[in-house]
């Protein structure tokens, strides 16, 4: 049977529907990768979702999370190869709404080189198809889009991995 890291991202939206985006680079199969993605990242043993996107905010983006944000979206990731005792990665989205802010968390900037964070973007939604740029997940634009035409769903929707 797999086993999934458990990990929670955040879907961060200001009052005007711009996405914050945090952009990753990494080495793959001995070449450099840069995605942009939602910030979040793995659930420590003891958290439950919602305890650990307060503090993946926290530490990413600087983000106070005082309310219980709706899960929108679910993602299982199985890994070519399985590494520290897991098959994939398990993420859940949750949508957080929120007045425009300066990404600066508790992390500092070596710290998040660590974990391959490089930067941070407000993105207008309308500008993500024609871009050149490459998200995660793949269908980002798509989804967003949806989710901002739709609303949140009745229950998380399961999107590929």
């Amino acid at each position: 049977m797999a086993r999934y890291r458990p990990a929670v991202r955040a879907i961060v939206l200001d009052e005007h529907d711009h996405v914050l985006l945090c952009r990753l680079e990494f080495t793959e199969s001995g070449r450099h990768v840069t995605i942009w993605t939602v910030p979040g990242g793995g659930v420590e043993p003891g958290e439950d979702n919602i305890t650990a996107l307060r503090r993946e905010l926290a530490e990413e983006v600087g983000l106070d999370l005082t309310t219980d944000p709706p899960h929108v979206w679910h993602q299982q990731v199985r890994w070519p190869q399985p590494g520290n005792g897991f098959d994939g990665l398990c993420n859940d989205y949750f949508l957080v709404r929120t007045a425009r802010f300066d990404p600066r968390g508790s992390m500092t900037d070596e710290q998040l080189a660590d974990e391959g964070l490089t930067g941070f973007r407000w993105w207008n939604p309308a500008e993500l198809p024609e871009s050149s740029a490459v998200f995660w997940p793949p269908e980002f634009p798509a989804l967003l889009r949806t989710l901002l035409a739709d609303g949140v769903p009745a229950s998380p929707i399961a999107i590929d991995g």
